[in-house]
């Protein structure tokens, strides 16, 4: 089997797995709109994504506003929204907690894979919506509740994921996109994703999705184990010493003594501020509106 990734983990391939989350009720317009109405503002990403003729996409990011549940999802369900909800493990305790024991079988099926920090966001996207190519810094089961969705998984090498980029992103330095080439294609390891089933992929390997004509609800849980903890926190120290002019060895190439070691150093760097994010002041442009072109309405005081 050719290998997908640079990065050692139980998880070499995408695959799917089945869950039961489905038949709990989780994803009825009804259950829904009440997730919806209580679930903190401060807590929605809501993206509108555009696309050129190469794939290359631009991003404008919307506000919760005011409307009530229902009618929020009214707008998703007829628009061109990706909204992701953050801290699912607090906001939907629910699902949350019946996810965990799914998350616990499919855990079981790849000895080694050991989580020791579970988290994650639950995603109600708008027909034909598609999220552009990049990466999470972390290991990634999307369940999938509603509708029908097609992942894109692309090998983790250093073509399709530089590490350069790795490191902006795991140090907040830029959203989770990367460089995308149309040529990527022919690499593509391609799932399509029913009610029901739940999709595993390497470590850090990049990805992109589409929904396919359909009103999709997924709830993406992100898992770290040390190893993961590790690296990220070599990608953050790198990011750090590259931004005062420094050359860091990618991190491929160093062994778990020296990795343990730069995610010690990445804990002091974060408390005196080693690098401030730029995430956090994301202009807002539209708020979201029941017959809006694309359900995207003029943002209202």
């Amino acid at each position: 089997m050719t290998k997908r990734t640079r990065y050692p983990g139980p998880i070499t391939e995408a695959k799917k797995h089945p869950h039961d989350l489905v038949e709990r009720g989780f994803a009825t317009d009804e259950a829904l709109a009440r997730v919806l109405d209580r679930y903190p503002a401060d807590l929605f990403d809501i993206n509108l994504y555009d696309y050129d003729a190469e794939g290359q996409v631009s991003l404008r990011t919307g506000a919760r506003g005011k409307l009530s549940g229902d009618k929020l999802l009214e707008a998703i369900q007829a628009g061109r929204l990706w909204v992701n909800l953050r801290d699912a493990q607090n906001g939907c305790p629910d699902l949350w907690n019946a996810a965990m024991g799914e998350f616990r079988k499919i855990e079981a099926a790849y000895p080694g894979l050991k989580a020791v920090r579970n988290a994650g966001q639950l995603i109600i996207s708008s027909p034909v919506a598609r999220v552009p190519y990049h990466f999470d810094p972390a290991g990634v089961v999307l369940f999938h509740l509603r509708g029908r969705k097609r992942i894109f998984v692309y090998p983790g090498d250093e073509a399709h994921l530089p590490e350069r980029n790795m490191e902006q992103i795991v140090a907040r330095q830029t959203t989770e996109e990367l460089p995308y080439v149309r040529a990527f294609e022919a690499d593509a390891q391609v799932m399509d994703l029913e009610p029901g089933e739940a999709l595993t992929w390497p470590l850090y390997a990049p990805h992109r999705v589409e929904n396919l004509d359909r009103f999709c609800v997924s709830l993406s849980m992100d898992f770290q184990t040390w190893p993961s903890r590790f690296r990220n926190g070599a990608l953050y120290t790198n990011a750090v010493m590259r931004s005062r002019g420094g050359s860091p060895r990618f991190t491929e190439g160093m062994s778990t003594p020296e990795l343990a070691a730069r995610w010690a150093a990445s804990l002091a760097l974060k408390k005196v501020g080693g690098l401030k994010s730029k995430l956090d002041s994301f202009e807002r442009d539209f708020e979201p509106q029941v017959g809006a072109a694309d359900g995207a309405g003029a943002l209202r005081a």
